[in-house]
C-alpha cells in the first residue's frame, strides 16, 4: 500500500472511531498527533481536517446522490469513506480522481460489506462526473 493509501486508512480509522464514539475527529486526530505512535502522516490529517472544514456539504452530497439511502442507514463504515473520499475528491484537485475513487472503493473492499465497493464507486463517481456543477 503505498504512502497515501495508508494515509487513507488511518484517517478513516480517525474518522470512524470519531463517530463510534461521538467525539471531534479533530480531537482523536490531536490525540494522535501527540502520542505519534505510529506516527500520523500529514496527509491524514489534511483528510481529516478537510472532512472536518466541509463536514455539512459533504453530508448534504452524500444524503442528496445516495438514492435509496439516508446517512443514518449506511453502515458506519460507509459514510465515513464516503466523507474522507468526497473530501479528496472535491477539495483536493492536485490529487487524480480516478485514483481517489479507486483508492476509496478497495478500502470499502477491504473494511465493509460485499455490497460497499459498488454503492462507494456510483456514488463517488457521480461526484467526480458533477464536479464542475456543484457548489464547494
Amino acid at each position: 500500500m503505498s504512502a497515501r493509501g495508508k494515509a487513507r486508512r488511518r484517517a478513516l480509522d480517525i474518522l470512524f472511531e470519531a463517530e463510534a464514539r461521538s467525539e471531534d475527529p479533530l480531537r482523536i486526530l490531536a490525540e494522535r498527533l501527540e502520542r505519534a505512535e505510529p506516527p500520523v502522516n500529514e496527509y491524514t490529517a489534511t483528510i481529516v481536517e478537510g472532512v472536518c472544514r466541509h463536514r455539512s456539504r459533504i453530508d448534504e452530497l452524500i444524503t442528496t446522490y445516495a438514492e435509496g439511502w439516508t446517512l443514518d442507514r449506511m453502515p458506519a463504515v460507509d459514510r465515513n469513506l464516503l466523507r474522507g473520499g468526497t473530501y479528496e475528491l472535491l477539495w483536493m484537485p492536485d490529487v487524480p480522481e480516478g485514483v481517489v475513487i479507486s483508492e476509496w472503493v478497495g478500502l470499502a473492499s477491504e473494511l465493509s460489506t460485499d455490497e460497499s465497493p459498488q454503492f462507494v464507486n456510483g456514488l463517488m463517481a457521480r461526484f467526480k462526473q458533477l464536479k464542475p456543477s456543484l457548489t464547494l
